[in-house]
Parts: C-alpha cells; structure tokens; sequence
C-alpha cells in the first residue's frame, strides 16, 4: 500500500498528460487535501496520521475531461471564505479578489451609516460576502438575473454567518431594484466582459463548464453591461463605481463614463499587469 505522498506523485504525473507541471502538481495536492481532511503542513511533516486514501479515479478522470476541480469538491476557499461554487455560478477568482479588496480598502468620505452596497451580477456571492466580512457595518445587498446562482448566494451567506441579501433581479427590467426606495452609496460589479471573438483563446475548463451568460458579451457592444449599470446610477449625487473590466477595452470604459457625467475615474492594474479595475464617481 502506497503512502499519501506517493500516491501524490502517482495523481499528478496522470494528469500531467493534459496539465502543466505546476498545475498538476497543484490539483494533486488539493485532491490529497480534500480526500484526508488534512492539510499540506500536517501530509508535509506527518504531524498527523497520513493514512491512504481511496476513490481518487473519479475525480482523476474528471479533471482529465477538465472540469474544473472548484466543481467536483462543489466549493472553493477563497478571500477567508468557504463558498459553494456549482455550474450555475463562475468559479471566483484572484482578479475579482483584488477588486473586492480595492473596495474594502478605499478611503470613502461617508459620515453617516449605514453605507449600502449593491454587487450586480453576485454570482456566488463571493463579492457582497467579502465586503461584508471586510466591514460587517455596511449593508450590502446582491442581485443576479439567474434563480440558481441567487440560491448558491444565500447558502453561502448561510454558511458564512453573513447577514447579506440577495435577490433575483434583471437590470435591463424596467422594474425597481431590490432596495433602491433609499440610495445605494457603492455599486460594484464583475459583469459578463468576455467578447464572444476571444472563445477561442479560452481554456476547455471554463468554456466547457464555467455559465456563458456570466461570462461573455457580443462583439459589436463589449461595454453593455457596463452602460446599463452606468446609466442606471448617473442621477446619484456621489455614488461609486467599482468594476472588473476586459484589459482590451479600459480606454473606451472610461469616457463612457465621463460622457454619462462620472468623474475621478482612475483605472487599477491586476496582479499580471493588467487593467482590471475601474472605478468612478458621479457628479456631486
């Protein structure tokens, strides 16, 4: 019988076959981590017992047909949160945590609470989550066109203790907003901005299994979703935008939002260098 690190070794060079190095080498720690309920640090100095663990193929082959392994666990561990992820929702990632992060972070010049926040497009949840978990005094709200993603929300506000509200919502409805009887003071956003030209250039994991409607926009009007949101929140004295934006279309962003009568735009580069934030504010 094989000890866990070898069995470690065995997972990663199988998926080797269609994986980098690195990577695999990844996956296999974290079907290790999962299948012993251990942790890296105790399989690493055998703090604890490392016995060997079985029903690993499934999973193995899974991943080889790429989907994505946040799927097969059915959960992802992400800016200290344990979230439920399924293919109803976009799996979260580093680029959306730095804009959680710039928001949390941001020297906002409010005096009165509570300061009400609404994430569009809240998928998981993952975004509303982190910014309540960063300041629990904001009341944040989520909406999400899809009745799926919105259940996976309100289970992981449940799972995290987070007294979050989310609610199905269409903004290209000419219904109310959930809450906006009184003004929101944050509006942040990861909205879908993948052009349907770059499929092409995309891994089989994500356009295989990841939501197309969270994901991509038509070529011919990549900022869509971004000028619904835009025009809907023009007319309120001092309101923030935060998005995540496609690198390819920063410049463009910007002046639709100058031209809708937003100022102090600042663009925000990602960990890789890349344009991956903007944020604006709207007339006084």
């Amino acid at each position: 019988m094989s000890s866990l690190r070898e069995q470690i070794g065995i997972i990663r060079r199988q998926l080797e076959s269609v994986y980098p190095g690195d990577e695999a080498e990844e996956l296999a720690w974290w079907i290790a981590e999962e299948q012993s309920g251990l942790t890296r640090t105790q399989i690493l100095t055998g703090c604890k017992d490392t016995t060997f663990f079985s029903n690993t193929q499934d999973i193995i082959e899974r991943l080889l047909h790429f989907e994505p392994i946040q799927y097969i666990f059915g959960h992802v561990l992400w800016c200290g949160l344990d979230l439920k992820v399924t293919p109803a929702t976009l799996i979260p990632r580093p680029e959306t945590a730095e804009l959680a992060g710039r928001v949390s972070a941001f020297p906002f010049p409010y005096t009165s609470s509570p300061v009400r926040v609404l994430d569009i497009g809240t998928g998981s949840g993952c975004i509303a989550l982190a910014l309540k978990k960063a300041h629990p005094e904001w009341q944040v709200t989520g909406i999400d066109l899809s009745p799926e993603a919105v259940e996976v929300a309100r289970t992981n506000a449940e799972r995290n203790k987070a007294d979050v509200s989310f609610h199905v919502a269409d903004i290209f409805s000419d219904a109310p907003l959930p809450g906006s009887g009184v003004p929101y003071d944050i509006i942040v956003s990861n909205p879908p901005y993948i052009c349907e030209k770059e499929r092409n250039g995309m891994r089989r994991n994500v356009l295989d299994y990841e939501p197309s409607s969270a994901l991509f926009v038509p070529d011919e009007d990549p900022l869509l979703f971004y000028r619904r949101i835009a025009s809907l929140f023009r007319h309120q004295a001092g309101v923030f935008l935060f998005f995540e934006i496609n690198e390819a279309y920063p410049d463009e962003l910007a002046v639709m939002l100058q031209n809708l009568g937003y100022t102090d735009i600042q663009t925000t580069r990602d960990i890789y260098g890349k344009p991956r934030i903007i944020e604006a504010r709207s007339a006084l």
